[in-house]
């Protein structure tokens, strides 16, 4: 429970029986990733349904994202599968092509509009950047290129512009009957790849809400364009994923790391949540173990702040899903004994707020980090004053008391802030009270005589209430 930096992972193969997902909770999972790019949607409803099962039967709360696949920009497939390229040689590219007679001198592109995207001396990284290709002229569709980093090239490789530019929108027909598809799941949180702006988002989320969904929208910062509208895309999502493998690939992984804590910075001080995602233990598809580096890459992450870390074919294909979410979590605790950086706790310490329940949280946090304080408890509707109360650094865990199971599973992916099932009985200020030390006392989560900060609204019921704190003393019923 004391570990404060959430765990996402995806399913597949490696991890959908039951047995396997009731192993990775209670090594532990926060959010179940299921990746929209791969599988069908009866195998989505499968698993979807089996994360629901797992998480009842541990009495663990566990969020559930549904990813959307994107306009990932791809080759399509060669006459034999696959071709080497050497370097300084010629090769062409065109959407004109037959899909499936791709060779040695060129191969179709899906993206019928590629060659109107890019111009003589434009770069381009195939396979995640492990071949690179220039362009040298442009006839109509086909694009002609010489081979700057050869090597093996197969079927179906994604194709990126050095720096950024392709204009593919960020939701296709297939996205959009997935998105239909994440509202029928009750995701608690859809992801949008590729997005390039805040519209993008806007209309995701219209288009969820649309169909009956009710989860938070996650924005995939994955683009270069997204770098450069990062304020548009914070405003209009819920949650930011630093997805650093077409990121890394577009604006170049010396630069990387430099963008991944400047987005965290951000979208933390706009009091968002914050995802970094892709490679942080890649090598555990294959080792019992990660390797250094990716130790370093996730205890990073989680000293800049992030509120979760997320694993991708690590748990989805692996051989070793429980193990690679157990070491994560370790890492995880180990780095959140360092302190965040510098300012971290004067966290909007200047501003003027509009809202109540916002104040309230703020100052939770400021008396919780200069009193002897145990945990904070957080009656809450919507779980937005514990939301606001994670963006201030504490080692003070936060309860969100909640009766609606949908809040519950939103702020398993919020940094710091632990789920507890509580419905409010009783108006009586002294009864309340001890209703929620029986809870805590018997979860184990305080101990009698243990001091504790209690936000509450006046009014049942009612999201944004919040509007007092108390400091009180846990007691046993008498």
């Amino acid at each position: 429970m004391h570990r404060r930096t959430k765990i996402v992972a995806t399913l597949g193969p490696a991890s959908e029986s039951p047995d396997t997902l009731r192993k990775m909770i209670d090594a532990g999972l926060d959010v179940a990733r299921l990746n929209f790019s791969h599988g069908s949607a009866d195998e989505h409803r499968v698993r979807a349904a089996a994360v629901r099962e797992a998480s009842d039967a541990s009495g663990r709360v566990v969020g559930l994202m549904g990813d959307l696949q994107g306009p990932k920009i791809r080759i399509r497939r060669f006459q034999h599968g696959s071709v080497e390229l050497k370097d300084g040689a010629g090769f062409f590219l065109d959407s004109e092509l037959g899909f499936a007679d791709g060779d040695e001198q060129g191969v179709s592109v899906a993206l019928e509009t590629l060659h109107e995207d890019l111009k003589v001396d434009d770069v381009l990284l195939l396979n995640d950047g492990m071949i690179t290709l220039k362009v040298d002229r442009i006839d109509g569709t086909r694009i002609h290129t010489s081979v700057v980093n050869g090597g093996i090239l197969s079927d179906h490789k994604g194709i990126n512009k050095k720096g950024g530019g392709l204009s593919a929108p960020a939701l296709t027909d297939i996205d959009r009957e997935n998105i239909v598809l994440a509202a029928e799941l009750q995701m608690d949180f859809l992801a949008v790849s590729f997005v390039r702006s805040g519209e993008d988002v806007a209309e995701a989320r219209r288009l969820f809400e649309a169909a009956g969904g009710t989860g938070r929208i996650v924005a995939k910062i994955e683009r270069a364009e997204a770098v450069e509208n990062i304020e548009s895309i914070i405003d209009a999502a819920d949650i930011i994923m630093v997805a650093r493998g077409d990121l890394g690939v577009e604006m170049g992984y010396a630069v990387l790391t430099g963008i991944q804590k400047r987005l965290i910075k951000k979208t933390r001080k706009k009091s968002k949540i914050v995802i970094t995602a892709t490679q942080m233990m890649e090598s555990m598809i294959h080792n019992p173990i990660p390797t250094r580096a990716e130790v370093s890459d996730v205890a990073n992450a989680v000293m800049d702040g992030t509120d979760a870390v997320m694993l991708s074919g690590e748990t989805a294909v692996g051989k070793y899903p429980i193990r690679a979410i157990r070491e994560m979590a370790a890492v995880c605790v180990g780095a959140e004994e360092f302190p965040l950086p510098e300012g971290m706790t004067r966290h909007r310490i200047g501003d003027y707020f509009e809202r109540i329940d916002e104040a309230i949280a703020m100052a939770v946090m400021y008396t919780a980090n200069h009193l002897d304080v145990e945990a904070i408890i957080a009656l809450t509707e919507s779980g937005s004053t514990a939301l606001w109360m994670s963006r201030i650094r504490s080692d003070i865990p936060i309860y969100a008391f909640t009766p609606h199971l949908e809040t519950s599973r939103r702020v398993t992916i919020y940094r710091g802030v632990f789920p507890v099932y509580f419905d409010v009985k009783t108006t009586n200020s002294r009864a309340l009270y001890q209703d929620v030390f029986d809870t805590m006392l018997q979860n184990k989560l305080v101990k009698v005589g243990d001091r504790v900060i209690f936000t509450k609204g006046d009014l049942d019921g009612v999201t944004g209430g919040t509007n007092a704190m108390k400091i009180v003393e846990v007691t046993a019923r008498s």
